[in-house]
């Protein structure tokens, strides 16, 4: 080896970068370049090292480093293309043989393993980050190859867990180690490997997370303050946060196979996260945890880079309900202790500073934590009151209404839009615009809060949705808000219905079983959300002011023109999955039908069958959307007496009064629903609708049938 190495120092600098550049090119456009295997090492090995010192020597005096930075960034950067290569298992015969010589002769005659992870405290970062980044592919590669861990990399990493300060050594170590896990995650191997690799750390993680996460709430408070005046604390705190979702995403991924105390530290601190959200100085910190928070309670961890079809196994791991009641129960503890009161929200940023949302110089908030603390605490609440935890009571209730006060109290200090609201459960609307997935995820939320509140309150129907939109969590206040935000457009639900992104699909059919109860609370509702809507002057909703295009409308008539005019639909935001105009008719025989024998109903969830995503290129490929097209057509082709004249009538022929707009407001929900089941059905006949569709058709046919008011009537006919 000392006489290779000697004939490559040999070399000009010029010479090795040349060498350097063409391999890279080579290996690139997928041939061999002109160097052997073995000097091609020994060219690689001597650029991670650095410039020796006679060639320091002969350098000139601003030139020395320089080139040796440079060398160094290139040689590492090889070694990551090599190998990464290798394992994409894309290159020619003779290309890959003469890689995984350059790889034997580096790893196992030059020990290059150890020179990388030396890299890991460089001074300068870009030299760590690319040895953090070339070792990481390394040892995924050897992991696939093997099965084995590379020990040189694992002691680096449980040296620094255990003693290294915040720094470059340990942010290199987190940062391999993140890489490594998830590019296991995402290439499906979360057996074996993923097991073995996690017991290997999971002594060390812990210790890790006791340091920077203390149990012990006035510790942790103490630990911020002292741990913030260093400059490194900040980036190394992000990216153990970053490894704790990752570590979380693996055990909802994993579910029963896999079960270690480190993929549950972030629901075995939570409390200890909470308090760095309230206590840390640093509030890019503050963020990032709070959204660790949220993706944890929401089960969502992973989902900025996991397939969304890993992210449920539909099993879970021995102490998932424990850890999620234990999430819950710190947030809530937190919430009853005045966290809320500590929780900093920053003026929203984009690449310019801050902008102004008012005339009078009002900076718009952070949407993004006002968001996450509202998700956090709903979703809270909600798991509170189906463990055994939330037992029925008076007292239960109260408590309930406590937190969503505490809430509403929280938002509306930091938001002035929200402030002018006087009808609370347009908060929703309001706070998450077109944040779908959000959305949704709160409304379901509130709507459990809502059913428990009504179950242990003790009070009439009446009542109790009197007391609930007080509180903000009415169920057919927020339906009818919702249908109102999408224009009462039934194929936007259709959209909702078929996509893996958002829970709407539960959502919808809880909120269907309850509305098929209470026609009369649908009735007062509308009635309510009518007279909210029209003193109110015509302004740009929060949703607005978050920087989406949407924007939440309502309108304020002229006295003149009062009593004829109806309320403006906020705008729909976002693109359909589908197009439902302008495609050509969809051939049956290419499509294959979803409903599995036996099944009825929506009995498949979201989370369960082949990927949606998957068929859904499946229905655009086969021009499948022109049933969609074909079905609006024919809604408009239809006689007299049916749903879009009954409502066409109900708006021109009927007088102005006070009450038509509660009336309208009803008629547009049932046509939409009415709209929603005709179009659902013809997808179904033709076996087109990605699921069997059979309860979620039934409930809305009962929902219908059971429509009070008589100007509804022509619609269940």
């Amino acid at each position: 080896m000392k006489l290779a190495v000697s004939g490559t120092e040999r070399r000009t600098v010029r010479e090795r970068f040349d060498c350097l550049k063409d391999a890279f090119r080579c290996i690139q456009a997928g041939s061999c370049p002109s160097q052997s295997a073995a000097d091609m090492a020994d060219v690689i090995f001597s650029g991670v090292r650095g410039l020796p010192g006679q060639d320091r020597e002969k350098a000139p005096a601003g030139y020395r480093h320089d080139s040796s930075m440079e060398l160094t960034y290139i040689s590492v950067t090889l070694v990551e293309k090599v190998t990464s290569s290798l394992t994409s298992q894309n290159l020619a015969p003779a290309v890959a043989l003469y890689c995984v010589e350059i790889l034997r002769v580096l790893f196992q005659d030059m020990d290059l393993m150890s020179q990388l992870v030396d890299h890991f405290q460089a001074d300068d970062q870009i030299i760590s980050h690319l040895a953090a980044k070339s070792v990481s592919t390394c040892v995924v590669h050897y992991l696939h190859q093997t099965g084995t861990v590379s020990p040189v990399w694992e002691q680096k990493c449980l040296q620094a867990f255990h003693s290294s300060p915040p720094g470059a050594e340990l942010d290199a170590c987190l940062w391999s180690l993140t890489e490594v896990l998830k590019r296991l995650l995402k290439g499906a191997h979360q057996g074996e490997i993923l097991g073995k690799l996690l017991a290997a750390f999971d002594c060390s993680l812990s210790a890790l997370c006791s340091k920077f996460l203390p149990a012990e709430r006035s510790e942790a408070g103490q630990r911020w303050m002292d741990c913030t005046s260093s400059r490194h604390w900040g980036t190394t705190f992000c990216l153990l946060l970053d490894l704790l979702e990752v570590l979380t995403a693996s055990s909802l991924i994993c579910g029963a196979g896999v079960c270690l105390k480190s993929q549950r530290l972030t629901h075995l601190h939570s409390s200890a996260l909470l308090t760095a959200v309230s206590c840390c100085s640093q509030y890019f910190v503050k963020k990032r945890a709070l959204l660790l928070l949220k993706r944890a309670v929401l089960q969502k961890a992973g989902e900025d880079w996991a397939l969304g079809e890993m992210l449920f196994t539909g099993q879970k791991y021995e102490h998932f309900s424990s850890d999620m009641s234990m999430l819950s129960h710190s947030v809530l503890t937190a919430v009853a202790a005045d966290w809320l009161q500590s929780v900093q929200v920053d003026s929203a940023s984009f690449f310019g500073g801050t902008r102004h949302i008012r005339d009078d110089g009002g900076q718009k908030p952070d949407c993004v934590m006002l968001r996450a603390v509202s998700l956090l605490l709903l979703k809270s609440v909600e798991l509170h009151i189906q463990t055994a935890a939330g037992t029925a009571g008076v007292d239960r209730a109260t408590e309930m209404s406590g937190y969503l006060h505490s809430l509403w109290a929280f938002l509306k200090r930091h938001s002035i839009q929200l402030m002018e609201v006087t009808h609370l459960c347009c908060w929703v609307s309001l706070l998450f615009g077109e944040q779908d997935d959000d959305m949704m995820e709160a409304a379901k939320a509130l709507l459990s809060i809502f059913l428990h509140h009504r179950l242990c309150s003790g009070l009439d129907e009446s009542a109790v949705l009197e007391t609930t939109c007080a509180s903000g969590c009415n169920p057919h206040c927020h339906f009818l808000l919702l249908l109102q935000s999408i224009s009462f457009d039934h194929s936007i639900l259709l959209d909702f219905l078929i996509s893996t992104e958002t829970c709407f699909l539960e959502y919808f059919m809880r909120y269907l079983k309850y509305l098929r109860a209470d026609q009369q609370g649908f009735t007062a509702a509308c009635e309510r959300i009518s007279a909210s809507d029209r003193p109110l002057s015509l302004q740009t909703s929060l949703a607005a002011s978050c920087g989406g295009d949407m924007f939440a409308l309502t309108c304020k008539a002229e006295p003149d023109q009062a009593e004829a005019s109806s309320c403006v639909q906020l705008a729909c935001a976002g693109l359909r999955l589908v197009e439902y105009a302008n495609s050509d008719e969809s051939d049956p025989e290419n499509m294959e039908c979803q409903d599995e024998p036996g099944t009825s109903g929506c009995d498949k969830s979201r989370f369960s069958g082949p990927p949606l995503s998957a068929r859904q290129k499946q229905y655009e490929s086969s021009g499948s959307t022109g049933l969609l097209s074909q079905h609006d057509s024919t809604v408009k082709r239809r006689p007299e007496g049916s749903l879009l004249q009954v409502f066409q009538s109900e708006q021109t022929s009927r007088p102005n009064m006070a009450g038509q707009m509660t009336c309208d407001t009803s008629a547009r929900a049932v046509l939409c629903l009415s709209e929603l089941r005709d179009v659902v059905t013809r997808l179904q006949t033709k076996k087109l609708f990605p699921y069997n569709p059979s309860s979620l058709l039934q409930l809305l046919a009962q929902v219908l049938n059971r429509s009070q008011p008589s100007h509804l009537s022509h619609f269940n006919k």
